[in-house]
């Protein structure tokens, strides 16, 4: 194996602030070998230059303002002027632990892979939303905690907020597509195709902010939603029954409604067991009863947005046969690179 020289790959969008907490994170990393970090600004109306240009003299740090193409594409112009042969993908609202590169490496010298994917963490800075939807998109009660560092599969499909990538299964990839999201599983299973391997590194964890607010949450994992089975339309023998749990949770919550409503709240009492539970681990993990509480609306938006979102593009793509790029446009961009 060649040595390895890290580049890290981060696309923003709009987002300053988190770029200089993303860099000061950089700052405390415990590393002794040079790496370079690349920041392409896609499009951006407030764009992040002073803030990445105050940081020369601390790291070799290269900066490109693009025109707007969105995140993967973006993450393909970022890989291809990279000058590492190992590229680490990041989203512009993580924060770094200070033993984050070290154990990458350690992980990659011990057990090569061309495609890792690492967890992520509630920060104890974070805000009180931010820590119960860290709880809901990590537990093993909503995504069987693969999210959160549970996953020792070896075709274990990583997420580009915390992924890596070796120039040679770029190049072989052509990297990122232009839907989005969704567009890291794709090319999770683009390389599996090729025969590259994946892993799950669990000790290469970052703090990851994800939305600030309910309805962007709501958002998100509706559009989550709506791209699953796009993928299972590209790729059908990525198709599996776990992905119906959220609709069929959500179905079966709205029939428990109508027989309670009818004199048999039977069915009703499974779903007070179930939030009964989440509330108890939350609890036990942040401390806080509110978080708790805050947990469990989590959850429920969570089930509710990907849900609806996987039943509405499962009858379009399925069973009416639109094609996903006219019936959901807003799920695509247009590489401009």
């Amino acid at each position: 194996m060649q040595t390895l020289s890290y580049s890290f790959i981060i696309p923003v969008f709009n987002r300053p602030d988190e770029v200089q907490e993303l860099l000061h994170s950089f700052t405390t990393l415990e590393f002794d070998r040079p790496f370079e970090i690349v920041i392409v600004e896609d499009g951006s109306t407030t764009d992040c230059k002073a803030i990445v240009d105050s940081y020369q003299d601390y790291f070799n740090i290269a900066y490109y303002y693009k025109q707007n193409s969105g995140p993967g594409p973006s993450r393909n112009y970022g890989m291809r002027h990279a000058k590492g042969n190992y590229f680490i993908i990041l989203d512009s609202d993580c924060i770094l632990p200070p033993q984050y590169l070290r154990n990458v490496d350690n992980q990659l010298q011990k057990n090569f892979v061309d495609c890792f994917g690492g967890p992520d963490a509630a920060h104890p800075s974070f805000s009180n939303l931010q820590k119960a939807i860290n709880f809901s998109m990590t537990s093993i009660l909503t995504t069987g905690g693969i999210r959160g560092g549970k996953s020792k599969d070896q075709k274990f499909q990583p997420r580009s907020f915390n992924m890596g990538l070796s120039q040679v299964a770029f190049e072989a990839s052509n990297g990122f597509g232009n839907i989005h999201p969704g567009e890291d599983p794709d090319l999770v299973l683009r390389l599996l195709n090729l025969g590259f391997k994946t892993q799950l590194f669990p000790s290469a964890f970052v703090y990851h902010k994800r939305r600030i607010s309910w309805s962007k949450f709501y958002k998100q994992v509706y559009k989550f939603g709506l791209v699953r089975p796009i993928l299972n339309h590209w790729h059908p023998h990525s198709e599996r029954l776990i992905y119906w749990l959220p609709t069929l949770f959500l179905m079966g919550f709205c029939f428990s409604l109508v027989f309670a409503i009818y004199g048999f709240p039977y069915f009703l009492f499974i779903y007070v067991l179930y939030f009964g539970i989440s509330f108890l681990m939350a609890l036990l993990q942040t401390k806080r009863i509110v978080i708790a509480l805050m947990s469990i609306l989590a959850i429920g938006i969570q089930f509710l947005g990907y849900g609806y979102g996987f039943l509405k593009s499962t009858i379009a793509i399925k069973f009416l046969n639109k094609e996903p790029e006219k019936r959901f446009p807003n799920l695509f961009f247009e590489d401009v690179n």
